[in-house]
């Protein structure tokens, strides 16, 4: 498993990471247990969560997930050989039962949030907490056209910084990441941190796959010039770009025919899109999730690969993407979808 530099930081993380998303929810504590253990034989160093994981959230399973990986750290031991990324929640009114209804990025909440995730993790410290989107309306979770609204309510970056500094000083946070972010946030955050010599993000968290990338697109330039890597999530497009779901196919308990909320990568067409990256990858006899996978992996400006998995066997075929190694007809094969079909499911 290849090893990166985590920004600018002394931290080295697998270029696979471990996505928890589905513990608490579809996933047991046993199984989780057994997926961790999985993926650290495998290499993997680095394990993704957020306070309001499990998703899809809901009050009944709010924190499920830390806590399940607090029990693993607690009866596994070997803090030390982890890199343990969270997330605090921001604002959003379908989060009623977070902080009384009303999280925001403040000091307020983020004292709160921050505390009730090292409760739950057992531990002293998170190596990174990442804001798991922005305090303002702006274009994130697959939303498009941005629509000023110079008259809105929210957090200051400033105060959402200063209240940083405070947990990096006092050695709860080692270092902080964006996620969900736009070209403007990541810059604007960057620039007042040098400014005011306050923590700088080593990460940004957005989605990245071969139904999205428009990451490309602004972002990716700051990713290198910035040493502000992406932590891709949705690699796989909640498992669409497995071609399990096409021809309308909807396989007992996955995520998709469990819950119909998750529409983002279904459109006509980006499932016209995903046949073609499936007939490509059966074509030169690929695994289509793990060519996809491997696509993400393999960008430059990709500093780790959110991989899930709901059974040990899709997490054994996820990780062995790690292997895989692209024709130049195979690469260009891609290309020639992507220029057809470019972003249908930003």
């Amino acid at each position: 498993m290849q090893q990166r530099p985590l920004g600018r930081t002394p931290l080295n993380v697998s270029s696979l990471c471990l996505g928890s998303m589905t513990w608490g929810e579809q996933n047991t504590q046993s199984e989780a247990f057994a997926q961790i253990d999985c993926a650290k034989t495998y290499g993997i160093n680095f394990i993704d969560t957020a306070e309001m994981y499990p998703v899809p959230p809901r009050s009944e399973t709010y924190g499920s997930t830390e806590q399940i990986i607090g029990n693993y750290l607690q009866q596994r031991g070997g803090r030390e050989q982890w890199v343990i990324a969270s997330k605090v929640a921001g604002p959003g009114n379908w989060l009623n039962y977070i902080r009384d209804g009303q999280p925001r990025l403040n000091r307020q909440h983020i004292d709160a949030a921050l505390d009730a995730s090292l409760k739950r993790l057992q531990t002293d410290y998170i190596d990174l907490y990442q804001l798991h989107w922005p305090d303002r309306s702006t274009n994130f979770f697959g939303q498009l056209g941005y629509q000023h609204q110079p008259a809105e309510e929210c957090t200051a970056i400033e105060d959402t910084l200063e209240a940083l500094q405070r947990h990096v000083d006092s050695g709860k946070i080692r270092h902080i990441g964006l996620s969900n972010e736009t070209p403007w946030g990541a810059m604007r955050y960057l620039h007042l941190a040098e400014q005011h010599q306050w923590p700088r993000a080593v990460s940004i968290q957005n989605p990245y796959n071969l139904l999205n990338r428009t990451f490309e697109v602004g972002l990716a330039e700051i990713a290198q010039r910035e040493q502000l890597g992406l932590l891709a999530y949705s690699p796989l497009a909640f498992g669409v770009l497995s071609g399990k779901y096409l021809n309308g196919a909807r396989p007992t308990g996955a995520r998709l025919s469990l819950f119909t909320r998750f529409q983002r990568y279904t459109n006509p067409e980006a499932e016209l899109a995903c046949a073609r990256y499936t007939a490509l990858a059966q074509e030169h006899n690929l695994d289509p999730a793990q060519m996809a996978l491997a696509y993400v992996t393999s960008r430059t400006f990709v500093t780790s690969n959110i991989i899930g998995a709901t059974n040990l066997q899709q997490l054994e075929s996820n990780l062995a993407s790690s292997e895989l190694q692209f024709s130049e007809e195979v690469l260009q094969g891609i290309e020639t979808i992507h220029r057809q079909q470019p972003n249908p499911a930003p």
